[in-house]
């Protein structure tokens, strides 16, 4: 055994030989330093080591305890946000009556305001959120819509979306004049003021509230024609006509909206206002000069055409029509004969023809006052440039309504002949 120096550091080398003093080998010996020793003071007695800190465990207690803490406190301010920002939102399917509109072009987000500010519901966010549930929300048309003040989100989109709450809509369809009219077996068709009075009709407050037939026709009659919207190109013909007939034929075909609580004079306002840009879209104004006749007198032979033929047929009827015209022969036509009588029916009547008047085309040569139903995109667009021929005579002679053309009497006569053999009339 080698002793180095003056510390109490030993070495033990297992497994050696005997030295050569003949020692016997020593045991191991575990090499411990001690404080005192490391010190440079120590007696040479070593100190048992200290145990480690168990730091690790604790740490990982202290920060789990942090963590939940954290989550505890942000969860109760994410509530405590979410009760203090909430969208308002009334309960239930609402109390009284409202009519909104909905505008063309109208976003989901401007619906919600428009009902917001009528009443309809608490806020915006309260709409939108029940819109989300429910894609159809983007399908609402433009139009009228009865509602209910004070409903909740849910409620409103649902009200919306049944078709039951769309009112206003008006549906004009060719050849209908502005009054009722009765056909040969006793049935009764609305007119164009019938039909823009139902759809003036609402419900509010468990009343129905709608502007009469009888309203409208004073209001035509009595308003001035420019204060009504009568386009400048008609409106000395239309002072000029009976003032109960004045705006026939000036309201197109097609689908309209009609904002219930407006007065009659609103309401004709209204309509004129679409249906003028609608007239004057299909060439009237700028395509009537090349037929020699002012756009209104345009008008007034599209209607003679939407109510004598059917549409293939249309080109040639308005020829027919200039033809006569230009010649100066009586048109002689039932349907003109039928207007002020307020008659659906293909033939007249001996008496009738024979009764003189501004409308009776077998009396009065020339055009009548006014056009005598709503004329279709398909009788304007005939009457504006009518089919070539020598045509002065037609008459239905098939029972889908086709009509047989001719250009001489004798033509003619046998056409008719032929049509009574094959029951067109």
């Amino acid at each position: 055994m080698d002793i180095d120096g003056p510390t109490t550091r030993l070495r033990a080398v297992h497994g050696s030989p005997a030295d050569p003093a003949g020692e016997e080998p020593t045991a191991p010996i575990p090499v411990v330093t001690s404080r005192a020793d490391r010190d440079g003071d120590g007696d040479g007695e070593a100190e048992p080591a200290a145990p480690a800190p168990r730091r690790g465990r604790r740490g990982a207690v202290l920060l789990l305890a942090v963590a939940v803490l954290l989550v505890a406190l942000l969860g109760g301010a994410a509530y405590l946000y979410r009760s203090l920002t909430a969208a308002p939102d009334f309960e239930g399917a609402g109390e009284g009556d409202v009519i909104v509109q909905v505008a063309g072009g109208d976003s989901t987000a401007a619906i919600g305001r428009t009902l917001e500010s009528a009443g309809v519901v608490a806020s915006v966010q309260a709409f939108l959120r029940a819109a989300e549930q429910d894609d159809r929300i983007l399908g609402v048309q433009p139009g009228s819509y009865q509602m209910r003040s004070r409903m909740s989100g849910a409620a409103a989109v649902e009200r919306l979306l049944d078709p039951q709450a769309r009112v206003g809509q008006l549906e004009i369809r060719g050849g209908v004049q502005l009054d009722d009219t009765s056909a040969p077996d006793g049935t009764v068709a609305p007119g164009v003021l019938t039909l823009i009075s139902r759809a003036t009709c609402a419900t509010l407050d468990g009343a129905e509230s709608c502007v009469s037939v009888d309203d409208l026709r004073a209001a035509m009659a009595g308003t001035d024609p420019a204060e009504l919207g009568v386009p400048e190109w008609a409106r000395e013909a239309v002072a000029a006509a009976d003032p109960v007939r004045r705006l026939e034929g000036l309201l197109v075909p097609g689908l309209y909206e009609v904002e219930p609580g407006r007065s009659a004079v609103e309401v004709l306002q209204g309509l004129l206002a679409v249906s003028t840009p609608r007239l004057e879209e299909s060439g009237l104004l700028t395509e009537a000069a090349a037929t020699g006749y002012t756009p209104y007198e345009v008008l007034i032979i599209s209607s003679l055409v939407e109510k004598e033929g059917i549409t293939p047929d249309m080109p040639k009827v308005a020829r027919v029509v200039y033809n006569r015209l230009g010649i100066g022969q009586r048109l002689e036509l039932d349907s003109t004969v039928n207007y002020p009588l307020d008659l659906q029916a293909l033939r007249t009547t001996a008496e009738d023809r024979g009764t003189p008047g501004p409308y009776n085309s077998y009396a009065t040569a020339g055009l009548p006052p006014t056009p005598i139903a709503a004329p279709g995109r398909d009788a304007l667009a005939a009457a504006l440039d009518p089919e070539p021929g020598p045509w002065f005579f037609f008459v239905r002679c098939q029972t889908d309504g086709t009509s047989c053309f001719a250009e001489t009497f004798d033509e003619h006569t046998a056409n008719v002949t032929l049509a009574r053999e094959n029951g067109a009339f």
